[in-house]
């Protein structure tokens, strides 16, 4: 009988998760990881495949993380959905720079890149507030993501900080 894992596969994600949090994706691999967790390696390879497969993991809460980040946002009806939706994206940039960073700023070379669910829904909400055709409501939310994004990397790393002027709103 094999020894009863101490250490689940979601602990070893929500620390993963914390390692990318504070301190950015490069820093996380196995060694630090254990570390972080308090053991070996060995309860990592046990769980997971490889690295890459908890990179996914991480990944795919990470996202969560920040689906449910736009959800509050959108809940406190303190903008319409579709500028909440921006709003999101920004303040998730700026209170959590390295799920940011891990998701909205690393190389796509080789991934499948299809649209977003949230992508999915600004363009409903334009079409559906405007009676814009699919293909209008695409090309004016691209418009509009290239500069929010613009305005989230500069928070992200620290470039600019417009947060009190937005909060001001």
């Amino acid at each position: 009988m094999p020894p009863k894992v101490k250490i689940s596969k979601d602990q070893i994600v929500d620390a993963a998760l914390e390692m990318v949090r504070g301190d950015g994706k490069l820093t996380l691999n196995a060694r630090s990881l254990a570390s972080a967790l308090g053991c070996s390696t060995q309860p990592i390879f046990s769980n997971f495949e490889n690295m890459e497969t908890l990179r996914e993991s991480v990944m795919a809460r990470a996202y969560k993380s920040y689906l449910s980040f736009i959800e509050r946002e959108v809940a406190t009806e303190k903008y319409p959905p579709y500028k909440a939706f921006g709003m999101a994206y920004i303040r998730f940039a700026k209170e959590e720079k390295g799920l940011f960073k891990l998701l909205f700023m690393r190389d796509r070379t080789g991934e499948e890149l299809s649209p977003a669910p949230d992508f999915e829904a600004s363009v409903h909400m334009i079409m559906d507030a405007n009676g814009f055709s699919k293909e209008t409501a695409m090309r004016m939310h691209m418009e509009m993501w290239v500069c929010v994004h613009g305005i989230a990397v500069m928070h992200a790393t620290s470039f600019l900080s417009l947060m009190r002027s937005l909060s001001a709103e």
